[in-house]
């Protein structure tokens, strides 16, 4: 016995680590039994403060001493323990990393008939090695593969390739089928009906090539995934090989880059597609001077092209109005292509899509700009129109209704106090809500928050509904009606 050992209460308050492989390789694929099994002995191997016997462990779990056994066998199986002896039960745990690298162990009987099958389906054209078998009993362990689906999928592929195909070629088509959720006869069956369905357009595309070879099974699936995923017509996807054919060594895996390419920037059509080939050199030369007046360098264009310049043309900015925003964002310390994105998607929600549009849009902003400088410089303000100002004189000329005359007497009144600019908003907000809309009005009018000389600052102000708010209130009110989005 150890003389020295974790208390219970430490035991209690400690973690069993759940290793991720097994979550996802193996949990999935267990019955529930053989996962409760697995886990609870697990944290066994790391506990010696409580009866670690196979009774015990039975009557923990509520099973029988040849249900954990069972299980135990399963996971040996698997290659997850390792059974040293059955009485009394000894079980060691193996590190998932081990098992992955190391070859399993299966039974004579498993895999007899899928070895003779196998052999079958290459007939004499080479003998399948024991390394080779291998590798198949691992996919179909890890992958939970059905034995007759993997054997479909090596007979296609034998078909298909009309020569001696290798185990890595079969596995990797049967992995990435696997991964898409293809594991059983019925779904293979199905994915190869679809292949045999779309065997006249893989014929004709191929022609359109000039590959005079039966398609191999990757090759089937791109032309699926361009047919059926990217939902191009036969039609477009004959005549981007034909167009392509003419100016390049072309080939089948160039043809799944471009019509990925296209899928991706959303160029269905043929005129579509000839179109941007066709300007394909202007974008290019628009990109370059874009990049110039943001101040960037991009040594391949490509990117810029796909992900900026053409969306912008496809919203229907022309080229005049897109240097224009391009030194317009420059000049307003926006120099990145996303910063220039993000401004093009707020002109095209204001619908400023045409040079003039634009031009008379930030005509006002400047015109506005110029009224709220010198409303600062007549404050005292030493400082740039900033976009806080900008969203106040919004407030004050649309939404308030406030005329440029009391907008000039409210400064008046500003001038001189701690917070001139907060002391404005107060004055013309009082007037909004009085409806005060002539100068006559606002003269005849004493305006909100006037402090008398000597008056405490932190004094209470009375509004119309005759709500009480000190100054820090008030403050707080501004800053939030700042922060509206209008």
């Amino acid at each position: 016995m150890s003389f020295c050992k974790y208390s219970t209460e430490y035991i209690a308050s400690s973690k069993t680590e759940l290793d991720n492989i097994f979550i996802n390789d193996y949990l999935p694929y267990a019955q529930p039994n053989h996962v409760v099994v697995y886990i609870y002995g697990l944290y066994l191997c790391s506990s010696n403060a409580f009866d670690n016997s196979l009774a015990n462990f039975s009557r923990v779990l509520n099973l029988s001493e040849e249900e954990i056994i069972s299980a135990f066998e399963y996971w040996e199986e698997q290659g997850l323990v390792r059974i040293l002896r059955i009485n009394p039960l000894e079980v060691t745990y193996i590190p998932l990393k081990n098992v992955l690298s190391a070859n399993k162990l299966y039974k004579p009987d498993k895999y007899e008939v899928f070895n003779q099958q196998a052999q079958e389906i290459f007939q004499s054209k080479r003998a399948i090695s024991k390394h080779e078998y291998q590798e198949y009993y691992d996919f179909l362990e890890r992958y939970h593969v059905e034995q007759e689906a993997l054997l479909m999928i090596m007979k296609y592929c034998v078909e298909t390739k009309q020569s001696a195909v290798g185990y890595n070629y079969i596995l990797t088509v049967a992995k990435n089928w696997a991964n898409e959720g293809i594991t059983n006869t019925l779904q293979v069956e199905e994915r190869l009906n679809k292949f045999e369905e779309k065997s006249p357009e893989i014929t004709e595309i191929f022609n359109a090539m000039g590959i005079k070879r039966a398609p191999y099974v990757e090759e089937r699936g791109m032309v699926n995934k361009w047919l059926n995923d990217y939902g191009f017509a036969l039609e477009v996807i004959i005549h981007i090989c034909k167009s392509f054919k003419k100016k390049n060594r072309f080939s089948i895996e160039k043809a799944d880059q471009l019509i990925k390419k296209y899928y991706e920037m959303k160029l269905f059509s043929s005129q579509e597609i000839d179109n941007f080939e066709k300007n394909k050199q202007e974008m290019y030369d628009l990109s370059k001077e874009i990049n110039k007046e943001l101040g960037l360098f991009y040594e391949n264009l490509e990117v810029v092209v796909e992900n900026y310049t053409l969306k912008w043309i496809n919203l229907g900015f022309d080229k005049t109005l897109l240097l224009e925003i391009a030194r317009y964002c420059f000049k307003s310390s926006v120099r990145t292509l996303d910063g220039m994105d993000k401004s093009i998607l707020k002109f095209y929600k204001l619908g400023l899509l045409s040079i003039d549009a634009f031009n008379e849009y930030m005509g006002e902003i400047l015109a506005a700009d110029e009224k709220l400088q010198e409303i600062l410089d007549d404050l005292g303000i030493k400082r740039v129109v900033n976009f806080i100002d900008r969203e106040n004189y919004k407030i004050w000329k649309e939404n308030w209704k406030i005329s440029d005359e009391l907008i000039s007497y409210a400064t008046s009144l500003s001038k001189g106090k701690e917070s001139p600019i907060k002391y404005l908003s107060r004055i013309l907000a009082d007037w909004h809500e009085k409806g005060i809309k002539t100068l006559t009005e606002a003269k005849s009018t004493t305006p909100i928050g006037m402090i008398e000389k000597g008056e405490n600052q932190t004094s209470q102000k009375k509004n119309l509904s005759g709500r009480s708010y000190s100054n820090n209130q008030l403050n707080a009110l501004f800053q939030s009606i700042n922060e509206i989005e209008v």
